[in-house]
């Protein structure tokens, strides 16, 4: 990766790094807060910028290409594009990385994806990091005509043929089981050498597996604080078997978090309090060997998102390193 990269993310030289899922792109029942439907994009602009100023690593948006009725009433339709809504917030932004987290790249030839995040590397500066899953909506393949039975085996090859598309040549060469391009040219080439990070989401013994051996890095999803230390040695021995000596970038979720005292029912698995007892809190990831973690906070509006991404930001965020 190129030096700016690896000065952020060089696991344990870096930290602490956090990084948030941005509000209203993805409202799914499961996580999306009671304002952010009646939300818009003045409200992503507001958010991307206050995660530029207050030392955010990344901001990160998620894809669904279509939810089917049977699942519509929990997950929503809302799914913002991920390459749409980073380019548009690169633009009002300067400094944050640009996470997909995570773009089901499976559902796409190679050279189409590269096109898509070539480009946003290109216009943001160098600031893309692409993170890509398997996917779990059997219906978004079907409609495609994509094998969603094969899709675990389809990333792999997408992912191998992506670190050759998105590298340093023009005209990238590769040859697999299901793509194959050569004398195909492609500009303008991403900013970032040799190539954006690649970052594979997922938790499953597939995901973990492919995360050591294909990754840049990790995105954990899903996995409780106990079940981390456990999964992040299965995966470091599985990458040390596979000969990969490039340090992998380790991620957690945090627990939903409430700088200082809510006055407001924010759920019993909300961290909250002085920033002195989240910083406390959070510092156990990095025990683990966590490189980087995404925060998400508790909120009644985009004002108190911002004004808890400040205090986050000013008063734990300095405490991390102990």
């Amino acid at each position: 990766m190129d030096s700016d990269y690896e000065a952020v993310w060089r696991p344990g030289a870096g930290w602490p790094a956090y990084g948030m899922q941005l509000p209203v792109q993805a409202q799914s029942t499961l996580f999306a807060e009671g304002w952010e439907p009646a939300a818009g994009p003045a409200d992503l602009v507001a958010v991307a910028r206050a995660a530029d100023r207050y030392g955010f690593a990344y901001i990160a948006c998620c894809e669904h290409l279509a939810i089917p009725r049977r699942l519509a009433e929990v997950m929503s339709t809302v799914w913002y594009d991920p390459v749409a809504t980073l380019a548009h917030l690169a633009a009002v932004t300067e400094r944050v990385r640009l996470l997909s987290h995570v773009a089901v790249a499976g559902l796409k030839h190679p050279l189409v994806t590269a096109k898509q995040y070539a480009t946003l590397d290109r216009l943001s500066g160098g600031r893309l990091i692409l993170g890509v899953g398997a996917g779990h909506v059997p219906e978004e393949f079907d409609v495609l005509g994509a094998d969603f039975e094969r899709r675990g085996a389809v990333l792999d090859e997408t992912l191998d043929a992506l670190k050759v598309a998105l590298g340093p040549e023009e005209f990238p060469k590769f040859a697999g089981e299901r793509f194959a391009f050569e004398g195909l040219g492609q500009a303008p080439r991403p900013v970032q050498t040799p190539r954006p990070p690649l970052w594979v989401g997922g938790s499953s013994p597939a995901a973990v597996r492919r995360a050591a051996v294909r990754g840049d890095g990790w995105l954990p999803q899903g996995d409780r604080r106990s079940e981390l230390p456990a999964q992040i040695g299965k995966l470091r021995r599985l990458r040390a078997a596979a000969g990969v000596e490039v340090p992998v970038v380790i991620g957690a979720i945090a627990e939903p978090l409430y700088v200082g005292e809510p006055g407001w029912e924010v759920g019993r698995r909300t961290l909250s309090g002085a920033p002195e007892r989240i910083a406390e809190s959070l510092r156990e990831y990095r025990a683990m060997g966590v490189d980087q973690i995404q925060v998400r906070f508790r909120s009644r509006g985009c004002d108190e998102l911002r004004d808890q991404m400040a205090a986050f930001g000013t008063d734990v965020a300095p405490l991390l390193n102990g």
